[in-house]
């Protein structure tokens, strides 16, 4: 079964854990908020990702002009790629247990 959006994931994941622990509900047990919080939570990093990778090429764009400080450069540029690679991890992370679910035994 291909995974078609993380938060088909997150659910899927979420109904295995409850399955695998007897619950038959579909409803959020307390203190659980269901699915929609994390994806929205992956959604905002996203959006921090992509601004993190718009101020660095702007900023790379200014340095070119000789409009900004190299340092400033450097910065908005190692801090795109972190965020970037923080993104890809929790993607990893959130794939894998995807997939560590659909092995569980029945």
């Amino acid at each position: 079964m291909p995974i078609t959006s993380i938060g088909n994931a997150i659910a899927a994941y979420n109904a295995t854990a409850r399955a695998a622990r007897g619950e038959t509900e579909l409803q959020p047990q307390a203190g659980e908020t269901g699915g929609l919080d994390f994806a929205q939570m992956l959604r905002d990093g996203a959006k921090q990702a992509i601004e993190a990778g718009k101020k660095s090429e702007l900023l790379s764009e200014q340095a070119l002009a000789g409009k900004a400080d190299v340092r400033d450069v450097v910065a908005a540029v190692n801090n795109a790629a972190l965020t970037l690679q923080t993104v890809v991890a929790v993607r990893d992370k959130v794939v894998a247990a995807y997939n560590q679910s659909l092995q569980m035994p029945i």
